[in-house]
């Protein structure tokens, strides 16, 4: 006899278990569907086709590392086939998964990720007489990815309490803008680099300004605020800083700070603990933001803000003045990774000279799912991909050098596109609350 529940108040009969329990959800095949596809196309670029050489070498240690690890040479067709053939077999894993119901967890595209990657480097530089400095390779891509990240928190910041921060391209060309000028005003990096904040918030200030003041659509005020900051910027370059150039627009460099023997581990201390100041502030922000957001009492509250206004006014969270204050520290935090462009790499301040990186780190926090530890992980791809196209570039590839200079756009469209999957933002995200 099969076993029946009890039957609601009111109802014709008994009810069974299978007739009660909740309805599967429907297999979604898109990710093995894309892992498939990726490793087929990558087995026959990388592990079918002829290489450019026999050989591929790889260079690990550094001049200052504890012990010197030999430079790896590997048969290039084969490790790309092996490294292929890999990919194919855990694609082959995410289709069992998918139709038996399981979860892979977040090894699976990780593990996929860097065993394609090996396998396209091992491609690309198969013959080279200069070998591909791995530790640089890492080292150059989180350097680069400081302004990502840095722009991506800002959007953190902003969204998860309904503002929706489409200026941060703006906030980081300000930001690089007024490090430029008190850098060189004072001859301190570090004089520039607390500089900075201050023009990414007076940026924020006008988004949250009209936002909530006058209820403009925030995302047609961050475009505006976006070309106002260029517009002005660019101005005050042909008009001042052109004609001061010595005096206005020559910032020194922040130093790189080597942390005494964790700085000497291979392969780690380069990458992590051989950088400038601007790269530990990013830890330590990362860090607190990832506590605050998720762990306390004010995270709580900015969150309850950009799900539910009304419900947080009703507890007696003031909605209009906690996304005045999380906006403005938004913009400050993008205008720290404005600093980057200038003081941190002792560049003068130039027209445009974000090329756009406020965009890319609007994708990366989509692609982080509006954590601070999701846009550092998203922002690090993308660091990589712009390095990775600088690295070939000096080294020499067969790929033709305007498709390298294509690879960090082309990633950011297809991580957003492909690796995202169903996401969803703050409820009240870009919704002006009237009380």
């Amino acid at each position: 006899m099969s076993a029946v529940t009890a039957a609601p108040a009111g109802s014709a009969g008994p009810v069974s278990p299978v007739a009660a329990a909740k309805p599967l959800a429907p297999i979604s095949w898109r990710a093995p569907i894309g892992y498939g596809v990726v490793s087929v196309v990558c087995l026959f670029l990388f592990g079918l086709l002829p290489a450019s050489g026999r050989t591929t070498t790889f260079t690990v240690s550094t001049g200052k590392d504890f012990f010197q690890i030999d430079p790896v040479t590997v048969p290039s067709k084969t490790t790309a086939l092996v490294l292929t053939l890999i990919a194919v077999a855990l694609a082959a894993v995410s289709v069992q998964a998918t139709r038996t119901r399981r979860k892979t967890g977040v090894w699976l595209p990780v593990v996929f990720g860097v065993v394609l990657v090996v396998a396209f480097l091992t491609w690309a530089v198969a013959g080279k007489q200069q070998p591909l400095p791995l530790t640089g390779l890492l080292q150059g891509s989180l350097f680069l990815a400081v302004p990502l990240v840095f722009g991506a928190l800002a959007g953190v910041l902003c969204e998860r309490s309904g503002i929706i921060n489409v200026a941060i391209d703006g906030q980081l060309l300000a930001g690089a803008f007024l490090a430029a000028v008190v850098a060189s005003l004072t001859h301190s990096a570090y004089a520039g680099l607390i500089a900075a904040p201050i023009a990414g918030a007076l940026v924020s200030a006008l988004l949250v300004f009209f936002a909530i003041r006058y209820l403009v659509d925030q995302i047609i005020v961050g475009v505006v605020l976006n070309v106002l900051v260029v517009g002005v910027t660019s101005y005050l370059f042909s008009t001042v800083l052109k004609e001061n150039a010595a005096t206005l627009n020559t910032p020194p460099r922040l130093g790189a700070i080597e942390i005494p023997v964790l700085s000497q581990i291979p392969v780690i201390g380069p990458v992590l603990f051989r950088q400038t100041a601007l790269v530990y502030l990013m830890y330590i922000v990362v860090a607190l933001l990832q506590v605050l957001v998720f762990r306390s009492r004010w995270g709580l509250r900015l969150r309850a803000v950009g799900e539910h206004p009304k419900a947080a006014d009703t507890v007696g969270i003031n909605v209009n003045r906690t996304r005045w204050r999380s906006t403005l520290l938004g913009g400050a935090v993008a205008g720290l990774g404005g600093a980057f462009f200038t003081v941190a790499n002792g560049l003068a301040f130039g027209k445009e000279m974000t090329g756009g990186k406020g965009f890319i780190a609007l994708a990366a926090m989509i692609l982080g799912r509006w954590s601070p530890r999701g846009a550092l992980a998203a922002a690090l791809l993308f660091g990589f991909a712009d390095n990775l196209q600088v690295v070939l570039g000096i080294i020499g590839t067969p790929i033709p050098s305007q498709i390298m200079l294509m690879t960090p756009y082309v990633v950011t469209i297809f991580a957003v596109a492909g690796l995202v999957g169903r996401v969803r933002a703050p409820a009240s995200e870009g919704i002006p609350y009237v009380k």
